[in-house]
């Protein structure tokens, strides 16, 4: 909570604002109010801090993996399990004959942006609440709370991508040229996630059944955004429909730019883009005005 300080002079009440400091009495008194409205973004101040946010990215890694007997591993173990059985899965069902590529390829290339926006949903959602000691005790840029868990979903999907490399290369399978479009998408997925974690982390700290409901809501954006199976099950008009689910967006362009001969979908790659603004700007805003009663309710 940013805080404007007021000198009130009890002795001269009506003593002139330019008087120098060595003319007014010592017996003043401080008095200390919230700033009304809405606080706006110190980018300064995030930038100067940048330092901190680095530190607490690496602090929540070494925690996440810390004592765990495969370590970094588990990065990489957790996709490739979640990819082997959703493949098995969708070659029982029928699916794999509706795919442009290899359907390992094709889910995995679903499931990299996905357990990325699934981590940030998550852990930036509850980040607030599970670390309500940085709240209370110290002043810091409280948007680098939720920012540092997205740093390490970063990371965790940057090693996802080092076997996603490794299974091109055992498919034999060379990538579309839209390969180089894929920074575009990552910036796009960064907006989206930022935006979704400043908005659920607020809201989880002023509204507690928030944090029950967020796990739940992960796994129903999962199925409803086509993550790990075609979408050319549905209907011309399901598909549709789909176009305006925003994550569908993200993850129809990642399959875009790295499988042969999988269309763009423009609609939806449009309507990602604007909810990705949106919600990156509605978060930070939200986020900010709920700022002041944080270390009250925390």
């Amino acid at each position: 909570m940013r805080l404007t300080v007021t000198q009130v002079d009890l002795t001269q009440p009506t003593a002139p604002a330019a008087a120098s400091s060595a003319t007014l009495p010592a017996n003043r008194e401080l008095v200390i109010k919230a700033r009304k409205g809405w606080i706006p973004v110190d980018f300064r101040e995030l930038i100067s801090h940048r330092e901190l946010l680095a530190f607490l990215v690496w602090r929540d890694v070494k925690v996440k993996y810390k004592q765990a007997i495969l370590g970094f591993a588990w990065a990489i173990l957790v996709p490739v399990i979640q990819m082997l059985l959703f493949t098995f899965i969708g070659q029982a069902a029928g699916f794999s004959g509706k795919t442009s590529a290899p359907y390992s390829l094709y889910v995995y290339a679903g499931l990299l942006p996905w357990m990325f926006l699934n981590a940030s949903i998550t852990n930036g959602g509850l980040s607030l609440v599970s670390q309500q000691s940085l709240l209370s005790k110290i002043y810091m840029p409280r948007l680098f709370i939720p920012m540092s868990t997205i740093g390490t979903a970063f990371i965790d999907m940057l090693l996802s991508g080092i076997v996603f490399a490794g299974i091109f290369a055992w498919h034999g399978y060379v990538p579309s040229g839209n390969i180089v479009y894929l920074p575009l998408l990552f910036i796009l997925l960064i907006l989206m996630a930022h935006g979704l974690a400043f908005m659920l982390s607020a809201l989880t700290i002023n509204y507690r059944d928030v944090r029950f409901l967020i796990p739940f809501l992960a796994q129903i954006l999962m199925w409803v955004s086509a993550a790990v199976y075609p979408p050319r099950i549905f209907s011309e008009k399901q598909m549709g429909i789909l176009d305006f689910n925003p994550i569908y967006g993200v993850i129809s362009g990642f399959r875009s730019a790295l499988l042969r001969d999988e269309p763009w979908h423009p609609r939806a790659l449009i309507f990602a883009s604007v909810f990705a603004v949106v919600m990156f700007f509605w978060g930070m805003f939200y986020f900010k005005k709920a700022e002041r009663r944080f270390a009250d309710i925390a």
